[in-house]
């Protein structure tokens, strides 16, 4: 436990608890700031055992005091409990991060959870559903109980559950047979639960994208789909009263003339109540003063018995104060617009009504001074001597005094470190410097260093031992990586290995012979169709070309697709070929060999702010061992914006010139290399390094005096666009080149650079996302890092799909002014954005507006991008140019324009300009009012509404991006290349290319073909959904093994229940296959009254072997003259169901055979024509 164990005997702690224990309404404890207040504040909760709610001004102040928390109570639950928006809009989707989080906090209250609760106040002021009524929506579901199917069912859906084929998201349920799913909204995963008649036979939890159980649990909740907590029938007695509402609202504008207001409240109803009767998404929260006579706040849910802690009260009664003003103003605007009813204003409480709700719960106000605030009324008060501590610089003399001082003074000393090397570090300097000095060393960082004297207790943090402490991050869980897209949609583009581009059409069942099968069907051009066996999914990938891109179907039977191959397969060796003995020629190039690193490089590393991802660690490990060997290095660096790329060649770079060589950085353009610049000198500024900047925002004097200074050796790192490559510049000793974006360089600057390559080490990043699958296939062919994990749980930015209005944008863009952040608006439109800018310039008077498109020269757009920067400019009208690798933390609200217009994939980038800071950022996707969508738009706005609610358009989303990072990376002919067979057949074309160049034989495992005459397909009535049909027949035909065959199994009665005796006899063809995989046989083939096996041409079996076969097969087994390679296996008078069970038995003697005379089986050459 880190907060002391001694410091409850104190008088003043235990005072202020016996207090506390004696139901003292409000004390007061003053002298106190930043971390101390949580410390003394877990001191109190530690004593007394009691669960708390910890009030703060606002939402990054909730964040650090959590923090702190966390670090003083380890073993407490502690959750924040974050504000809702504000702006009163109907909205057609919105991510779900924010409610999720409170629901989660009023979800584990309601289940009397011991929970230390922490919010900014406003969270505290919006109206809630009474308790007792999300008690009443609120159910345990725990193994053994009896729990009808049918019941469940209506119970979910009157909870607003969304009722889907397979649960992906929160708030769906599936029902398949005796198999439910459920995603309540504050799990961390889906449940599954197993029905056994009435009676719940097993529960637990699932992944929603394997869709595989992970762990059985004793307990699942299951509450209410939204913060309103209605049920379906009062929700249709809610529109009534807000029909009600609006009308009397309609009559009251209309009497005061405003016909326009009263046609507008008129309109938005209407579109209300169509949305809710298409069961589309509105903001329910709205519906809460509609719904319930009575209300409730977060206040009302807490346990009897919580402790209130108020930081500052003076701070929170002005922060309450003035959200109502400007609350109050808002809504009065937008109630004379008609854009709000009157009952509308009634969703948060007024400052003094919130206080007054707390008056009932026991209140300790921490403050720095003794002063009175509004609305308190501490009954006794504490002053606590603390201090603030400085910090220490590195200074170890200074550090040492102060510890044996409190040493012999017999304080409790905590030295706090963020990171476990660093605690290390400092129990080596104690046992070292200071054996005699009793310390406690943690890992666990907290906000501030302090001191309390009277409670003799000190805290120090990495901020005051090194200057500078780590971030404490908790990362969100991120997939693995994005799946390979084999979600099959019927409609959608494929690709088949031998006959091309086609478009899947479904999944038919046919009978044929009196034998049941499931088949794809595949349209080609002249409406020709192809019946693929669900046992050849493989031979079958998703087309996934480039954005824009819509090719051709090719024509079955003909040789186009032939030839379109074979052009690509050319293409791509001449490629992987200049490629490769471009890679000899490196690895074959004498270089500088880099030192390990030093002692200096290492504590370098240390003083990074932030805890590296796994993946950047692997990067850095990379690219040292690359410096480190005797050859030029020529690493490609991938990872999105924000990801960490630039802390990787800092450290590079420091590598480099602790061998007293020169670093040159090349970036694209001038702002870019001025933010470069900034950032090695924050990081180098400890250390004596030289950094300097050539680019056109210096002097020609100052210019000429750097390439001196350059030539002299006097730089050790010099950053610059292409000016840097001209022919003056010459470096005393360059070691290493790091090139920021590569592609965006012109062809003289390329061949330029190709010349650097050839002898000193080159680090080349890129802000383009590397599909795996491209990375695997380059394996050999270029060196490179990839870092898909993004840094650190920054908030997600809360995205809205909504109707454009003026309100909107005014309201949106004053709130982050307020702030004082900076605008993104994004108007694709260069005719039109100088007077879009004029009109927002109208609504808002009081904003700087500037404007930025890329018909603008290029110091043009530089001057503006790099006024906006200073913060010269509040809002920037913009055009999609927003330039990727520029970091600007301060902007935290974009507002696109007619979002339909724009693809996934720029929407998807557009929204990761924002949300870089430890702000919540908002990113409002708005679409034209009253307009008729096109059917294209209509779907991109579908497509945005799953996006921004993070279900699969997210990931179609990246995986566009992905394509088009393909391209870039291998040059715009391949691009065409892609888009010609699609991403997956190029990535196979590129390996097999790779493979034969390298003198690989392209080997594939055998792929048996089973004909049986028995029904093996997953029927209607066991899987329904197509797009589960086709994963499941995916996964069956990539089993390799008997093994494999039971993890599918195993998958199936885990989802689906039981299998049918049709599902039994796929797995057991599945089970077939993998056995004649290892036997070594080609195909099993049954026709009247015998099955024909037909051994592939690389194996024999001896006479001996086949006599053992024929006896065990009680002489069944014969062999055909003059066919060497063929067994018959004669099925007369043997039942149906036995034919199958009687070649397992056969096979499995063969492969007891072969395994005794072959421990390995050879894999067979494959031939692609």
């Amino acid at each position: 436990m880190f907060v002391e164990e001694d410091i409850a005997e104190y008088s003043e702690l235990k005072l202020l608890c016996d207090n506390i224990s004696q139901g003292t309404d409000e004390l007061l404890v003053h002298g106190l700031s930043g971390a101390q207040k949580a410390y003394v504040a877990a001191a109190i909760l530690k004593k007394t055992r009691r669960p708390a709610l910890y009030l703060t001004t606002h939402l990054q102040q909730a964040e650090t005091v959590a923090e702190d928390l966390r670090a003083f109570l380890p073993t407490a639950s502690i959750a924040i409990y974050p504000p809702a928006e504000v702006l009163p809009y109907e909205y057609y989707a919105e991510s779900p991060e924010l409610m999720v989080q409170r629901l989660k906090v009023l979800s584990a209250l309601v289940r009397r959870e011991k929970l230390i609760v922490v919010a900014p106040l406003v969270a505290l002021s919006r109206r809630l559903p009474p308790r007792e009524v999300f008690i009443q929506r609120s159910f345990p579901i725990t193994p053994g109980m009896i729990l009808d199917r049918e019941e469940l069912i209506a119970r979910l859906t009157q909870l607003g559950y969304e009722r889907v084929e397979r649960v992906e998201s929160r708030a769906q349920f599936a029902a398949r047979g005796d198999i439910v799913d459920i995603f309540p909204l504050p799990a961390v995963r889906p449940y599954r639960l197993e029905l056994f008649d009435n009676e719940v036979d097993s529960l637990r939890e699932f992944d929603p994208e394997s869709q595989r159980s992970q762990a059985n649990i004793k307990e699942a909740w299951v509450g209410p789909a939204t913060e309103a907590a209605l049920s379906l029938r009062e929700r249709e007695q809610v529109l009534s009263n807000l029909r009600e509402a609006a009308v009397r609202y309609q009559q009251n504008l209309l009497a005061r003339g405003l016909n326009a207001q009263a046609d507008k409240v008129r309109l938005k109803i209407e579109a209300l109540l169509e949305r809710t009767a298409q069961g589309l998404a509105e903001p329910q929260e709205r519906l809460i003063p509609f719904a319930y006579k009575e209300t409730a706040i977060l206040s009302d849910y807490l346990l009897p018995g919580t402790l209130v802690f108020m930081d500052e009260p003076l701070q929170l009664a002005e922060e309450g104060k003035s959200f109502s003003r400007e609350l109050a103003n808002m809504q009065a605007r937008l109630l004379e617009e008609g854009n709000l009813l009157p009952e509308e204003t009634n969703l948060y409480l007024d400052p003094e009504e919130l206080f007054r709700r707390l008056k009932p719960l026991q209140r300790i106000d921490l403050s720095l001074f003794l002063r009175r605030a509004p609305f308190t009324t501490p009954q006794k008060g504490w002053a606590v001597a603390a201090r603030t501590l400085t910090a220490y610089s590195k200074d170890e003399v200074r550090l040492a005094q102060d510890l044996i001082r409190w040493h012999h003074d017999l304080y409790a000393i905590t030295l706090r470190a963020s990171t476990a090397s660093r605690a290390e570090r400092l129990k080596e300097w104690l046992r070292e410097h200071l054996p005699q000095v009793q310390a406690q060393v943690v890992v666990g960082a907290i906000s501030e260093g302090f001191e309390l004297p009277t409670w003799k207790v000190v805290q120090i943090t990495d901020s005051e031992l090194f200057g500078q402490a780590r971030r404490r991050e908790r990362r969100m869980p991120m997939d693995e990586a994005i799946p390979s897209f084999t979600d099959l949609k019927v409609g959608d583009l494929v690709v088949h290995i031998s006959h091309g581009i086609g478009r899947y059409l479904g999944v038919e069942t046919l009978d044929s012979a009196g034998v049941t099968r499931d088949y794809l069907v595949i349209e080609y051009a002249g409406h020709d169709k192809l019946y693929v066996p669900t046992d050849q999914v493989y031979l079958l990938q998703k087309y996934v070309g480039p954005e824009g891109e819509n090719p051709r179907l090719s024509k079955l039977g003909g040789n186009e697709w032939h030839r379109a191959k074979k052009k690509v397969k050319q293409s791509v060796a001449e490629m992987a070929q200049e490629l490769l003995a471009l890679y000899a020629r490196r690895k074959a190039a004498p270089g500088y060999a880099f030192s390990p690193d030093t002692v200096w490089q290492r504590e370098f590393e240390d003083a990074f702010l932030y805890e590296e991802t796994p993946d950047q660690l692997k990067a850095i490990e990379e690219i040292k061992q690359d410096m480190e060997r005797p050859h030029p290095m020529d690493r490609l660096l991938c990872g999105d914006v924000g990801y960490g790329k630039t802390e990787v060649a800092i450290r590079a770079a420091f590598k480099a010139v602790m061998d007293h060589k020169q670093v040159a950085v090349l970036v694209p353009t001038t702002i870019l290399a001025e933010q470069h610049y900034n950032t090695f000198q924050e990081r180098l500024g400890h250390y004596p390094v030289e950094v300097e900047v050539l680019s056109r925002f210096r002097r020609g004097k100052e210019q000429r005096e750097i390439i001196k200074r350059l030539r002299r050796g006097e730089i050790d790192i010099i950053i610059g666009t292409h000016r840097l490559l001209s022919k003056d510049i010459n470096f005393f000793d360059l070691g290493l080149v790091i090139i920021d974006e590569e592609q965006r360089f012109g062809v003289k600057q390329k061949e330029r650079l190709k010349e650097l390559k050839s002898s000193v080490d080159v680090l080349t990043l890129t802000a383009t996302p590397i599909p795996r699958t491209l990375h695997m296939s380059m394996v050999g062919l270029r060196d490179m890092s990839v870092i898909r994990t993004p840094p650190e749980d920054r908030y997600p930015v809360q995205t809205y799909v909504i109707e454009y209005s003026d309100s909107l944008v005014r309201d949106a863009i004053a709130r982050e002014l307020a702030r004082g952040g900076q605008v993104f608006y994004l108007f694709n439109c260069v005719e039109g954005i100088a007077s879009e800018a004029r009109r927002l310039q109208q609504l808002l008077p009081q904003a700087h507006i500037g404007i930025a498109h890329g018909q603008l020269s290029e110091t043009q757009l530089e001057k503006v991008v790099l006024s906006f920067l200073k913060g010269e400019y509040d809002v920037l009208v913009c055009t999609s140019i927003i330039e990727n690798g520029l970091d600007m933390p301060n902007v935290n609200t974009l507002i696109v324009r007619q979002a339909e217009r724009l693809g996934l994939a720029q929407l998807y980038q557009l929204r990761g300009r924002v949300g870089r800071s430890n702000r919540v950022a908002y990113a409002y996707f708005t679409y034209e009012p009253e307009k008729i969508l096109s059917t294209v738009a209509q779907k991109r706005l579908q497509a945005l509404r799953e996006f921004t609610e993070l279900g699969s358009g997210f990931k179609l989303a990246l995986r566009d991006l992905e394509i088009r990072g393909a391209g870039n990376i291998l040059g715009a002919e391949q691009h065409g290349h892609i888009a010609a067979v699609g991403f997956e057949m190029y990535c196979r074309l590129m390996e097999e290319a790779v493979r034969e160049l390298k003198g690989e034989t392209d080997k594939v495992p055998i792929e048996p073909q089973v004909d049986l005459a028995i029904d093996a397909y997953l029927p209607e009535r066991y899987v329904s959904s197509a797009r589960d049909k086709m994963q499941l027949y995916k996964a069956i035909a990539a089993c390799r093994s008997e093994e494999d065959v039971a993890e599918v199994a195993d998958d199936l009665i885990d989802r689906y229940g039981d299998p049918p005796h049709e599902v039994e006899a796929l797995l057991e063809v599945a089970r077939l296959k993998a056995l004649a995989r290892e036997v070594g046989i080609a195909s099993i083939i049954e026709r009247e009254q015998k099955v024909i096996l037909t051994l592939v041409p690389e194996i024999y079996i001896k006479p001996e072997e086949l006599i053992t076969l024929i006896r065990t097969s009680q002489r069944r087994l014969v062999v055909v003259p003059d066919k060497e390679r063929e067994l018959v296996f004669r099925t007369e008078g043997l039942p149906k169901e036995q034919v199958i069970v009687a070649i397992r038995q056969l096979l499995q003697q063969a492969k007891k055979l072969i395994a005794i005379r072959s421990p390995k089986l050879p894999e067979i050459t494959f031939q692609d024509n």
